[in-house]
């Protein structure tokens, strides 16, 4: 009999904890492209907007990221993926909170309507006077519900206020979805380590980014992700993978070990007879594990072949 656990239910959240997951992923690729580009900013997830990028000398940038599983044209002019975006815009600037120079990019993995406001605001081909129009007769006879607040807050700006508003406003549909900007950054990683160690550069990074984007997200003072942070990672990263070394992996060495198991262990016993004090016997048993845990996922990766670490040491 088939199961149905693995199948997701009317009460499923799946689709709200991709899209979370896909803004840290997402946040990560755009600031390799950054790092790449020799930038210095300052990312924040969770604040004024899903991320938001803080660069000296530029406006700063706010995105509004979209993911759904399919790519069907959902920026209609009654969209509500576009006007809660246009709402969470609004009243920022309204309120202070939001620079009237800020860029305000709304990235989605669907496709623009044909003839849609949204497609008006492309990064390109902008007609930002007609996106106006179709979005205030929007405004003025939809009947949607969700939207209303949005629409309340539109109809109040005046015309110009709505020129420059959308003026800042850039679309970006069809954006890669969570699987495809995993594509994105191996390929940004594929410059500096070698394909065999490909998987596990990428682990070890996404690992390390994804801790970082929750320490900031649990702490509300927590500061902001700097570029500086995700340079020296990248660095150090790449480092443990040249030819003649391997990577040390942070989850390994802070991993508490249960001293009971190694009771009967004949390196306990061996330590016990030399009459160290507990402390050491503990040491003791934290070093094998660490080693024997390290040395492992080094053979399941690839990085060590069996027999490999012994002729290492005997050629040092």
């Amino acid at each position: 009999m088939a199961s149905s656990f693995g199948k997701p239910t009317d009460f499923s959240a799946a689709n709200s904890a991709l899209g979370y997951l896909y803004q840290v992923r997402l946040a990560l690729c755009l600031s390799l492209q950054r790092f790449a580009q020799a930038a210095s900013f300052a990312l924040y997830l969770e604040t004024l907007d899903d991320v938001v990028f803080e660069t000296t000398g530029s406006a700063i940038e706010l995105l509004q990221l979209k993911h759904h599983s399919d790519r069907a044209a959902n920026l209609t002019d009654a969209s509500p993926d576009l006007w809660k975006s246009l709402r969470v815009w609004m009243e920022g600037r309204s309120n202070g909170a939001i620079p009237a120079d800020a860029r305000l990019f709304l990235i989605t993995t669907s496709d623009v309507g044909a003839g849609a406001a949204a497609s008006r605001l492309l990064a390109c081909e902008r007609d930002v006077p007609e996106a106006s129009r179709l979005l205030e007769q929007t405004a003025a006879t939809s009947t949607s519900d969700t939207n209303q607040t949005a629409y309340t807050l539109f109809r109040a700006l005046s015309a110009s206020e709505k020129q420059e508003l959308l003026s800042t406003v850039i679309i970006a549909p069809k954006a890669p979805n969570i699987t495809d900007v995993g594509d994105a950054i191996r390929a940004e990683a594929r410059l500096v380590v070698r394909r065999e160690h490909l998987d596990g550069f990428v682990e070890r990074l996404e690992g390390w980014w994804f801790g970082r984007a929750l320490r900031q997200l649990v702490d509300g003072t927590s500061p902001p992700i700097f570029s500086s942070e995700l340079e020296g990672e990248w660095h150090d990263l790449r480092e443990q993978f040249n030819r003649d070394a391997l990577p040390v992996d942070r989850d390994i060495l802070e991993k508490e070990t249960e001293a009971n198991a190694y009771d009967n262990a004949v390196f306990v016993h061996q330590v016990r007879l030399a009459g160290v004090g507990t402390g050491r016997i503990l040491a003791a048993i934290r070093d094998y594990y660490r080693a024997f845990a390290q040395r492992s996922r080094w053979i399941r990766e690839e990085l060590l072949l069996v027999g490999e670490l012994e002729s290492r040491c005997l050629s040092i």
